[in-house]
């Protein structure tokens, strides 16, 4: 074999090649494609056109399923599993392409793999398979027959040239007719045709997303046509888009997507209430206006997770908050990840919300600002009536009620934070024990995300101006907050009842009704301040409330 194709790191590596005496003559993505490139110049010539190997690991689950493969089964993987093959990345969902049957197939392969199966489109020919594994996590292994006649016409059908590769399970070759490997290589996003965003807009969406993911640039002409497309997108479901938008706040570089989306002028077709947000200016200390500081949040909420996950090597930061961030807060790296990974809805994670509610914590300043006679602007009850707007997004988004629900608790108490960081600054008053019960007990389970956005939000509020000591009153914020929150709860987050509505009713001789529970709320206030410690003191508390003229919760 030639010397150069020996090599472990052979250029031609993945691709088909044309051979005449032991000698490349030409090359291509498929092997149709190295014949008529050999063709060109040895056109005599019968050309031996063989496949130079690639080298990557297989994921085990792959494996499973080249086991159960009958022998003349024709099966390639596709799209993005592929591209992640190739850059050493681990994909967590795995889609097939063979000639026909592609819900039975899916049936066997469930049936094999012992996992639970399901038809997804009868259309299309398309049936799922859900593997689960011991931890609980899912991986869904898709079963599609080719859209078109063929593999290549399949491909040439997709969205983008790295998603458009296929590998044979069968003989481990590569078909890639359309360069994507070697746009991988180039770290470039390429249409797979002039009619690739205009077939399906939500490509738009995607091309960001991906760019962003694998820190790739898109290529000019597909910049074009993602251009000329973007007012195809009301013809897009909610759910498809908002699969998308949820999909890049879980990835990387969130802010930067976005700041994409909104100057291809995406926004108006997909989250229009964000628009007005550009160009509000804010008074100090905010260093920006509205639209570059709720970036800011996002890019700043982005390294603030990151410094706090499992694995983080705070050593390695140069950035001073980000190592007394993990200093302080470092601890609750496991509990801060069990958090993230119970979700509300299993089709999104906690993190994605956390992201949408920081995208929206500010879009109703525009609607609620004010000026004072000084010139200082001022936004009232902008978080209130922020909460309401992001539930309606939410809703037309077609969220489940229980994330609409956490939303907007993130988005109405996110101020929270800033006046307990103002009381240290200015009074030297840390939180009580009853402040902090107060917090949690109208954040409920939003009262981590809560912290997190706090400390996202301060800095870019102040970016460069803002001083370590006020770092560490955040910081000390957080600490306090977090650490009864999972280091406290019976004695301040939720301390046990002492006594219920109708021993309460019969031992006060009072009638069903609102006060009942308003002294009841009351009695636990007073428990998670340390007032009240038995149920003696509980009924004895609510006497003399009674006595007072007790008129509910302070």
């Amino acid at each position: 074999m030639n010397d150069e194709l020996s090599q472990p790191h052979s250029p031609y590596a993945g691709r088909w090649v044309a051979r005449v005496r032991g000698r490349v003559i030409a090359q291509g993505g498929t092997p149709e494609q190295a014949l008529r490139a050999s063709q060109h110049s040895r056109y005599k010539e019968r050309p031996e056109i063989i496949f130079m190997p690639v080298s990557f690991t297989l994921p085990p689950l792959l494996k499973k399923i080249m086991d159960v493969l009958p022998a003349d089964q024709e099966i390639y993987l596709v799209g993005g599993a592929v591209r992640d093959l190739l850059i050493s990345r681990v994909s967590p969902d795995l889609d097939f392409a063979l000639p026909s049957n592609g819900i039975s197939f899916a049936r066997k392969v469930a049936n094999a793999l012992n996992a639970a199966f399901l038809p997804l489109d009868d259309e299309r020919d398309t049936g799922r398979v859900v593997v689960t594994a011991e931890d609980g996590t899912h991986t869904f292994l898709d079963f599609a027959t080719y859209r078109g006649a063929s593999l290549e016409e399949d491909l040439r059908a997709r969205d983008f040239t790295i998603n458009a590769i296929a590998y044979n399970l069968r003989d481990g070759t590569i078909i890639d007719p359309l360069e994507g490997g070697n746009d991988l290589r180039t770290k470039l996003i390429r249409a797979c045709s002039k009619t690739s965003l205009s077939d399906d807009p939500v490509r738009i969406l995607r091309a960001i997303r991906q760019a962003a993911a694998f820190g790739f640039r898109i290529e000019k002409n597909t910049r074009e046509l993602m251009k000329q497309s973007v007012n195809q997108l009301d013809r897009i479901s909610p759910e498809r888009l908002r699969d998308e938008v949820f999909k890049i706040l879980k990835g990387p570089k969130p802010d930067a997507a976005m700041r994409a989306l909104e100057m291809l002028g995406v926004l108006p077709y997909l989250m229009p209430e964000l628009i007005a947000m550009k160009g509000m200016e804010q008074s100090e200390p905010y260093m920006y206006e509205v639209w570059t500081h709720t970036l800011a949040v996002l890019d700043y909420l982005d390294q603030i997770v990151s410094a706090l996950r499992v694995g983080y090597e705070a050593e390695k930061t140069n950035d001073m908050f980000t190592g007394l961030l993990t200093l302080r807060l470092g601890r609750y790296r496991e509990q801060i990840a069990k958090h993230f990974a119970e979700p509300l809805n299993v089709d999104r994670s906690m993190r994605s919300l956390l992201f949408f509610a920081a995208l929206y914590h500010d879009v109703s300043k525009p609607e609620t600002k004010t000026v004072e006679e000084s010139g200082r602007i001022r936004f009232f009850n902008h978080d209130v009536q922020g909460a309401e707007i992001a539930a309606q997004r939410a809703r037309a988004f077609n969220l489940s009620n229980d994330e609409i629900e956490r939303l907007r608790m993130i988005i109405k108490n996110h101020m929270r934070i800033h006046s307990f960081a103002d009381r240290i600054e200015s009074d030297k008053q840390t939180p009580s024990r009853k402040a902090i019960y107060r917090f949690f007990r109208d954040s409920g389970g939003a009262g981590v995300d809560l912290v997190l956005l706090g400390l996202a939000d301060v800095r870019a509020t102040r970016v460069h101006a803002l001083t370590i000591e006020t770092w560490n009153i955040y910081l000390d914020v957080a600490r306090i907050l977090l650490e009864n929150y999972w280091e406290r709860p019976q004695e301040i987050i939720a301390p046990p009842r002492l006594i219920d509505g109708y021993e309460l009713m019969n031992e006060l001789g009072i009638k069903p009704g609102p006060v009942v529970g308003q002294l009841l709320e009351s009695i636990r206030e007073n428990q998670a301040a340390g007032k009240i410690e038995n149920r003696e003191q509980a009924l004895s508390f609510a006497r003399d409330e009674l006595t007072k003229g007790f008129n509910g919760v302070p």
